[in-house]
């Protein structure tokens, strides 16, 4: 493990020779930090990240034997489709989180049915204020293109999205490399975790983060990693 220090930005760099040990590294780190939570407040609040990297690493989480029963599970940000789509992140979190041990652990989606976008961030943040915040652990992603959550560098409303002192939990996205409209959790949100980490898999995730840490660039990622008051721990393998 190597830790990192850029102009505010601090990280710890976890590197695995494959990504079954990754997932398996980073799943025993998780359950560590839930129970930690558990033995100190009576539950849990963990958030992760959807797309197809993080599957091997929720299955792993499933079958570790903690208080799944005092886990709330919620999503780092979700595309506006149904839990039926294949790309949902609720879907993905259904089939291989939600199952073995883990069955036991509530969940609270991002989507629902809603006339916009906008109206579906209004009832997130209705539903998602009564939930034990701050988030104890959020297991991030990170895409070529520098944006992690839907903080996507083309989003309109990308300030917003990054303000670090914004109240709200849940906000739209529309960012035409995105695709279809987006929920994702706030910046603000994210970064008073009491785990944060970034999960990254192949040499061209390690070229994109390689990249967005360069001197005077300001991607997403790095703006999380300037806002978040503890070191991102990043997991990564080929």
């Amino acid at each position: 493990m190597a830790r990192e220090q850029l102009s505010g930005a601090a990280y710890a760099w976890n590197g695995f020779a494959d990504r079954q040990q990754l997932a398996a590294a980073l799943a025993g780190h998780v359950a560590a930090r839930l129970t930690k939570a558990i033995d100190e407040r009576g539950t849990a609040l963990l958030a992760v990240s959807g797309g197809t990297t993080p599957a091997k690493f929720l299955a792993a989480l499933s079958a570790i034997p903690i208080a799944w029963d005092k886990v709330t599970v919620t999503l780092v940000d979700e595309r506006f489709v149904p839990p039926s789509s294949p790309r949902s992140n609720a879907g993905l979190v259904a089939a291989n989180l939600l199952q073995n041990k883990a069955a036991a652990a509530r969940f609270v989606p991002l989507y629902h049915r809603a006339a916009s976008i906008e109206d579906a961030a209004t009832l997130d943040n209705g539903m998602l204020d009564e939930l034990p915040w701050p988030l104890d652990v959020v297991v991030l992603g990170m895409g070529g293109d520098g944006h992690t959550a839907s903080f996507f560098p083309d989003a309109g409303n990308l300030a917003e999205l990054l303000d670090p002192s914004s109240r709200r939990i849940v906000l739209p996205v529309h960012a035409p490399s995105g695709g279809e409209p987006r929920l994702t959790l706030s910046m603000a949100r994210i970064v008073a975790a009491g785990f944060i980490a970034l999960h990254i898999e192949g040499e061209d995730k390690r070229t994109a983060f390689d990249g967005a840490m360069g001197a005077g660039l300001k991607k997403p990622i790095r703006k999380v990693l300037e806002a978040a008051p503890i070191p991102v721990e990043v997991f990564w393998a080929p």
